[in-house]
């Protein structure tokens, strides 16, 4: 499994938004900083900001800022916003996806694997992975 690259952009926004704190930061100087194209962002801030992660203003001070603390944004949130619900296998989601049903073997791994996933993203916040260092200035 590989999160799309817009996906990965989108972390790399709000990361970029959260070491910032609350300043309002222009669209341009993101895309510049994180090196991500500029019409891509464009379009990644508006999922962001359909999703209730940033704000956006447009005008001469315009620019976006996070919708809530680093600390109240999990990566699996953005993750989500971009590419929807974690999913590693179809069956996973729906068992009627599966030819084997109940009697796959599989499944049981790929769901356990999917679950411990989703509750590392879920668990890890945006401020946190700054104070850990995890991500340079």
């Amino acid at each position: 499994m590989q999160i799309t690259r817009q996906a990965d952009y989108a972390v790399r926004a709000v990361l970029h938004l959260a070491r910032g704190g609350e300043q309002r930061t222009a669209t341009s100087m993101i895309a510049e900083k994180q090196r991500i194209p500029p019409s891509f962002l464009a379009k990644i801030v508006s999922q962001l900001s359909i999703a209730g992660l940033l704000h956006t203003s447009r005008g001469a001070r315009g620019g976006v800022t996070l919708a809530r603390l680093p600390k109240e944004i999990t990566l699996l949130e953005v993750i989500e916003a971009i590419d929807g619900p974690i999913q590693l296998n179809e069956c996973v989601g729906d068992l009627s996806a599966c030819a084997f049903d109940s009697d796959c073997p599989l499944r049981p791994v790929w769901c356990d694997a999917q679950e411990d996933l989703v509750k590392r993203l879920k668990g890890t916040n945006f401020a946190d992975m700054i104070a850990k260092g995890q991500v340079s200035a």
